[in-house]
């Protein structure tokens, strides 16, 4: 458990929020920050003539192996992060630590095609060397992050990618790697047992921190995907089930505890804005939308939060890479973590939140983005929430209320568009025949509501 008095804290902390942004601003001694980052997607194959070396050498040698390559300069749009990109966004990840307690990452270490791409280099499709090159990766990403955050517990969700197929977690890898998120990333912070049962069991956890005041619980949503073959889905019935029976229980834990809670996750619920934004008309019109869970899945889940009106303080999502935001019900929304990997023709970007201590409700949070036309030292103060939306108070009631303002003030809608891609503009934009889309996917959670929406926007 991650104790730390109020007094300590202040100590540490000073008032002081330092930021990578040139400056150093100014915060409430009853306010904090964390650094929040997500979708990594490391990608060790980045240059193709290291690999011979990696696949042979123990993973406390891959750092000086990238450190030989010719390549120096950060992935390109398009493309899964390469180790310039990783230092540079893990440098900047540490500028921006500030007196966080605790760091918070949504998931996603290993890059795309890991699986195709080392039977490529390897010549082999065996499973057994797949596996522990895989778990070098894992090993690898997780020890850089442990090297830019110091002894400070990562808190985090599995991602859809952090698997040995290419679309998991699969239970072999939860097992096989337990025990590196424990020790690299949890750094030794939960039972150790209570831990590993839950974790290997499906991907899933909880942990009490800030003197037993909070509960962090990171949930597996990649069980969750209708995009999932009808035979795993049914498969997986029992697993969702006790995830959701265990999840129940811990908040109402919490809530016997008088504990707040964030609850972490990767896939979120709702639309998948991209994707059926991609199927609208030339005027908007949509006929369908994709969704990224079960709908039966999604209902349970939004009953379970209804039973605990004002527990959770936090929820925190991933997976789209892109800088956007879910109001699942009156008073729970999910903030979702831009991606380092500009894969999808986002520019890399994570956020620093600041938090109340009194409440442990985020209030506001920073952008830090990487322009990659520019290519710059560091990752650079992007914006911040509470000057560009000139909104005060916790941040789940401004999300809310910047909703309806996003389709009322053209200055503000132009501002999220803008956001959206963290930076990017030159071969990513939301146009005006698909912004309904976006907008509708903030606040409207269930399919037809949002083809309600889309279609009635204009």
């Amino acid at each position: 458990m991650l104790t730390i008095s109020r007094r300590s804290f202040l100590e540490l902390s000073g008032g002081f929020l330092v930021c990578g942004c040139g400056g150093v601003s100014t915060i409430s001694t009853n306010d904090f920050p964390v650094v929040v980052f997500s979708d990594i997607h490391f990608n060790p194959f980045y240059d193709p003539s290291l690999f011979a070396a990696l696949n042979s050498a123990d993973v406390s040698a891959w750092l000086s192996i990238f450190k030989t390559s010719s390549i120096t300069a950060p992935s390109a749009l398009g493309y899964d992060t390469n180790y310039p990109l990783l230092a540079v966004a893990l440098s900047s990840v540490t500028q921006n630590l500030g007196a966080s307690p605790i760091a918070i990452y949504t998931g996603d270490l290993l890059g795309h095609g890991i699986p195709q791409l080392f039977a490529k280099y390897s010549g082999s499709s065996a499973v057994a060397p797949l596996l522990a090159f895989t778990d070098k990766v894992v090993a690898f990403v997780m020890q850089q992050i442990r090297s830019a955050v110091g002894n400070i517990p990562v808190v985090f969700a599995v991602g859809n990618l952090d698997s040995y197929s290419g679309y998991g977690p699969d239970s072999t890898f939860l097992s096989n790697t337990a025990e590196l998120f424990y020790t690299q990333f949890l750094n030794g912070t939960a039972d150790h047992q209570r831990f590993l049962d839950s974790f290997k069991s499906g991907g899933y956890y909880s942990v009490e921190m800030l003197e037993s005041k909070l509960m962090v619980i990171g949930i597996n949503t990649i069980l969750f995907s209708p995009l999932l073959p009808a035979s795993v889905i049914a498969a997986e019935v029992p697993e969702v089930t006790a995830q959701f029976a265990w999840l129940d229980a811990q908040l109402a834990a919490a809530q016997t505890a008088g504990q707040k809670v964030w609850l972490l996750m990767h896939v979120p619920p709702g639309a998948d804005e991209g994707t059926t934004a991609s199927s609208a008309s030339s005027n908007g019109q949509i006929t369908s939308a994709s969704m990224m869970w079960n709908s039966a899945y999604q209902a349970t889940f939004l009953e379970i939060l209804a039973k605990y009106p004002g527990l959770i303080a936090l929820t925190l999502a991933g997976h789209t890479h892109m800088d956007e935001y879910r109001i699942m019900s009156p008073g729970n929304s999910l903030e979702i973590t831009p991606g380092i990997s500009p894969v999808f023709k986002n520019d890399p970007a994570f956020k620093v939140f600041t938090f109340s201590l009194d409440t442990l409700r985020p209030i506001d949070y920073s952008s830090m983005n990487y322009d990659l036309s520019a290519m710059p030292a560091e990752f650079n103060h992007y914006y911040t929430f509470s000057t560009a939306y000139s909104e005060q108070g916790t941040l789940s009631d401004s999300l809310a209320r910047l909703f309806p303002r996003l389709v009322n003030s053209q200055a503000q809608q132009a501002l999220y568009r803008s956001y959206y891609y963290s930076g990017n503009v030159s071969s990513a934009s939301i146009s005006n025949a698909t912004w309904p889309v976006y907008w509708a996917g903030i606040g409207k959670m269930t399919q037809q509501e949002i083809i309600d929406a889309v279609n009635s926007y204009y």
